[in-house]
């Protein structure tokens, strides 16, 4: 894993205000970095399209002088020296914020969003393991062992209980249950953030170490030293590791370099935060009939190379002070790089939710679709855990509130014709139901049932309960008593 890649995953990961805060860091330590003012946007943008008209130009010229229409001409694409590719990269920002200023171009938008209500699924590092959990086909013996392992684990997303102690609450005296945990523990390590339901350290840094490419550079000899030298590394005695790892220096460096890139605490990142404010990272309108996704960067600056600096690393020697800036240079390129690489992954994940949950932007939650991560990875050829990054901490405005990305990923809930039916959906249903019973006469978990019968929708009378109690609904003699009261 090259540092610009963890770059990268570590932008994906953040919430719209973490990520400007992470830019204005940049943009502090990095010279070869500057924010572009509102009069160097306008006069780029104008800049641009002379550019584009004179391109145009030219390419209808030498079309008529090769004797073909013009109209079937596209404008000729030019060749960049690799030593000016940096241009590229110039001005990225302004390109991307294009996306963001349909805000002023597509009407009041904002006045079409209603910002008032929240809807929120996970607040901790729990709350986004059950969240998965929920996601994960398990039988019911497996998802207790698993919902047991999860709240088994510490802030940090390690298992602080020790396996024998759980084999001891819930050992039926069958000798098999050992295994099945270790299986069920096998696959919630698989889960995201990275690392999480290690036993220890080294479990944990394997877990990272197991998910990465198996081309990524040094990985082999990671691995090695997490097994066999962890203590080891600590020390900083390079010539005793290389003495007992029999690897060169450079694999050693490497490998050291890779091992420290990996996270000892995976959840820190999810710990419970008290802000209550909450910025969306996109909007959700309809145009032409139809449902897109605009990325919300009003709060972020917008950045590209300093041309001053860059010029004077062109014009100087190979001193100290210019290395410096050919390698801010390099590092300010893949920040604005990894930028546009996050904008883009969550605007394509963000418009195939929308995609794919039509229904539900037009009709509400009762009209929500079952949908998991492999929905997402499939549709756009990415892998789950990240869907899972871009999902988490994001949230979406629309007209009808606020939504945490992952209130759009549901499990699956049989219908009597074999059909399926979203999770959230039967929770909408339910609370509708309840909103419309008679307030001296509420409906029991047993008369639920049966009315999700007579819609088709067959689940056990525990199982109403269960969505009730997660919706913050009492019990039906609760509301009578309540109802009492009042």
């Amino acid at each position: 894993m090259t540092p610009q890649l963890q770059q990268a995953i570590k932008l994906l990961q953040l919430s719209t205000l973490e990520l400007s805060q992470e830019i204005t860091e940049q943009l502090y330590s990095n010279p070869l970095l500057e924010e572009i003012t509102e009069d160097q946007d306008a006069e780029h943008q104008l800049k641009k399209t002379n550019d584009e008209k004179t391109l145009t130009e030219t390419s209808n010229l030498i079309a008529e002088e090769l004797e073909e229409p013009s109209k079937n001409t596209e404008p000729l694409s030019q060749e960049t020296d690799q030593n000016d590719w940096d241009s590229d990269f110039d001005n990225y920002s302004v390109q991307t914020q294009d996306i963001a200023r349909i805000n002023n171009n597509d009407g009041n938008i904002r006045g079409e969003i209603n910002l008032e209500q929240v809807h929120q699924v996970t607040q901790s590092l729990k709350d986004h393991l059950l969240w998965q959990l929920n996601l994960t086909n398990l039988n019911a013996r497996d998802l207790s062992i698993a919902e047991m392992l999860t709240y088994s684990l510490d802030d940090n997303g390690l298992l602080t209980q020790n396996l024998s102690e759980i084999f001891e609450e819930l050992d039926e005296n069958n000798n098999e249950y050992e295994s099945e945990i270790l299986t069920v523990l096998t696959r919630l390590q698989q889960f995201d953030p990275p690392g999480v339901y290690a036993r220890d350290l080294k479990e944990c840094l394997l877990i990272q170490l197991n998910q990465l490419s198996q081309d990524t550079p040094f990985l082999k000899q990671a691995k090695i030293l997490v097994l066999q030298f962890l203590e080891d590394i600590g020390k900083l005695n390079t010539d005793k590791l290389l003495k007992k790892t029999q690897l060169s220096l450079d694999e050693l460096r490497g490998a050291i370099s890779l091992v420290r890139s990996m996270n000892p605490y995976p959840g820190e990142f999810l710990q419970e935060n008290d802000t209550e404010y909450i910025t969306p990272d996109a909007y959700v309108i309809k145009t032409s009939d139809k449902w897109r996704a605009i990325i919300n960067d009003d709060h972020n600056p917008r950045l590209r190379i300093n041309e001053t600096y860059k010029n004077l690393i062109r014009q100087s020697d190979n001193s100290k002070e210019n290395q410096y800036l050919k390698d801010s240079l390099t590092e300010a390129k893949w920040f604005i790089k990894s930028l546009e690489s996050r904008n883009e992954t969550l605007l394509k994940v963000v418009n195939c939710i929308i995609e794919l949950q039509e229904d539900f932007f037009e009709h509400g939650p009762v009209s929500m679709k079952p949908m998991i991560l492999s929905d997402i990875s499939e549709k756009l050829d990415l892998h789950e855990s990240t869907i899972s990054r871009v999902t988490t901490s994001k949230y979406l405005a629309t007209p009808r509130g606020i939504y945490e990305l992952k209130y759009f990923f549901s499990s699956h809930v049989a219908t009597a014709t074999g059909g399926e039916c979203s999770s959230t959906a039967v929770s909408a249903i339910l609370k509708e139901l309840i909103n419309a019973e008679v307030p001296h006469k509420p409906l029991s978990d047993n008369k639920l049932t049966e009315l999700l019968k007579e819609q088709g929708i067959n689940i056990a009378r525990r199982t109403v309960a269960k969505y009730r109690e997660g919706l913050g609904i009492p019990s039906s003699s609760d509301r009578k008593r309540f109802e009492n009261v009042i």
